[in-house]
């Protein structure tokens, strides 16, 4: 990888006219270079962002990744809470056409994650899709989304705030990078699916994007604001008495982070908070957000979800057996459902199943899929239906779609380079048109490309797994 300074009339003979055209560039592949580092906004703790006066510095980046948000337990350095940073890849000498803008949002819930994960390196999906690629940082769980409406209006949903900033972003300066200001497509996993699909039902966000893809993460209810009220009261008793959060060590608010949850245990969730200023109604309650109805929309799960979340020596799957699994999937399937009874339903229609893979079964299709069918099927309601896939390939684990979807697959094997092409080809399909190229999923055949070594469409597939949690309410956990 070099570096190097790009002349503006270079940047013209490689199709990126614009009446300011960026100056920085790394050659990162044959017909592609990369500016790292764009900030895209500023933020004061805790308050909406704002955006950056226009310049060449800013157009250019740093070459290198700008900082990640600060989070637990982390791998990713830098951090900062200054994290309001881009980064992009386009193809050079092509023509001049412009190109389709594909921006994603980086996975971890909305509590830690970056897009400087080597995973998400967007040099390959450039190449292959001829396309833009954006990706995107912004502030993180309690920087993000700490809701403290009398004191700072806008909190709740800052971590939003700051995506809508970056899509802004797009639309004013894409063209300068060869993008087509009215072709993008959002694209996210895990929490950056969530993310997506707040967007959708946000005011804010409209018109931003025209196009979204969300990979095994859904948001069908926010955060209602008296749960969020009370997260922030144990956030703060954690902080300590007499700790302002204004202007505490952002060390301290991340250890802060480790208040028990009052309403679902474990470590203190945040997310987006239906607010009433920023989010105005839930996003997929009780039906798809009509404003996003007319954006295509793609999703996806893996069939083994849960295999990413479990690990074989820790508690819920060390020592598995037939009479042990009710007790070990009832806290995990997060539905109120007798779980003696589903143990025997799964054991019936997968007889020869050993205790670890039931309960992955079981925990995918009662916590991990659901989310998805309730998006899915809302939109179907609607008569704007999206388009669904299932990866089964190598028995698929969250996050698995991630590397096949941008080429990053180290060391890959001839089956997963097919896979990988065969799936980043419809990425960009869908990017390009809106279809990626199999029927959408609609209420009576429910159609599902099912990406394996044989891929193929499916109608309704686990329709009895479907069918059998359907009998109970769907509560997304968190809200």
């Amino acid at each position: 990888m070099s570096g190097g300074e790009l002349t503006r009339r270079a940047l013209l003979g490689a199709g990126l006219a614009a009446a300011a055209a960026p100056a920085f560039a790394l050659d990162v592949a044959s017909g592609v270079r990369a500016f790292l580092g764009i900030r895209y906004g500023r933020a004061q703790r805790f308050q909406a962002p704002e955006a950056v006066e226009w310049s060449s510095f800013q157009m250019r980046g740093t070459g290198r990744f700008g900082p990640s948000c600060p989070q637990v337990a982390s791998r990713y350095r830098p951090q900062s809470e200054d994290c309001l940073f881009l980064n992009l890849w386009t193809p050079t000498g092509r023509g001049t056409a412009p190109h389709p803008v594909m921006v994603y949002f980086h996975g971890g819930a909305y509590s830690t994650g970056s897009v400087a994960d080597p995973l998400n390196d967007g040099a390959a999906l450039a190449d292959r899709g001829d396309v833009v690629v954006v990706t995107v940082n912004h502030r993180l769980n309690a920087l993000g989304y700490l809701y403290q409406p009398d004191r700072f209006p806008d909190s709740g949903n800052a971590g939003q705030l700051d995506l809508i900033l970056a899509l802004e972003w797009v639309q004013r300066n894409i063209a300068a990078y060869g993008g087509d200001p009215g072709n993008v497509t959002v694209f996210g996993q895990s929490g950056g699916g969530a993310k997506i699909a707040t967007l959708m039902a946000m005011p804010a966000a409209k018109g931003l994007f025209h196009k979204a893809i969300t990979m095994s993460g859904q948001q069908v209810t926010a955060s209602g604001p008296l749960n969020a009220a009370k997260r922030t009261a144990a956030f703060l008793a954690k902080l300590g008495e007499g700790v302002d959060p204004a202007t505490a060590p952002v060390e301290d608010l991340i250890a802060a982070l480790s208040a028990t949850d009052p309403i679902l245990g474990g470590s203190v969730y945040m997310g987006p908070v239906l607010d009433m200023r920023h989010l105005m109604r839930h996003p997929f309650w009780p039906d798809a957000a009509p404003q996003s109805l007319g954006i295509p929309m793609m999703l996806g799960n893996m069939v083994m979800e849960t295999r990413a979340f479990y690990a074989p020596e820790g508690r819920q799957l060390a020592g598995l057996t037939f009479d042990n699994l009710a007790a070990r999937i009832a806290p995990e399937m997060r539905v109120d459902i007798a779980p003696d009874w589903i143990v025997g339903q799964f054991r019936a229609r997968y007889p020869r199943a050993a205790p670890p893979e039931l309960f992955h079964r079981i925990v995918t299709a009662a916590r991990s899929w659901r989310g998805q069918v309730e998006e899915t099927e809302a939109r179907a309601r609607a008569g704007h239906p999206a388009f669904v896939y299932q990866l089964d390939f190598e028995d698929a684990k969250h996050g698995d779609d991630i590397g096949l979807a941008f080429g990053t697959i180290p060391d890959p094997s001839p089956a997963q380079q097919s896979m990988r092409d065969r799936m980043m080809d419809a990425f960009v399909r869908f990017a390009r048109t809106g279809d990626p190229g199999w029927p959408a999923y609609d209420l009576k055949e429910r159609q599902t490309m099912i990406f394996d070594t044989e891929s193929r469409v499916a109608s309704d597939p686990r329709r009895w797994e479907r069918e059998l949690f359907a009998r109970v309410p769907y509560i997304q956990p968190g809200t």
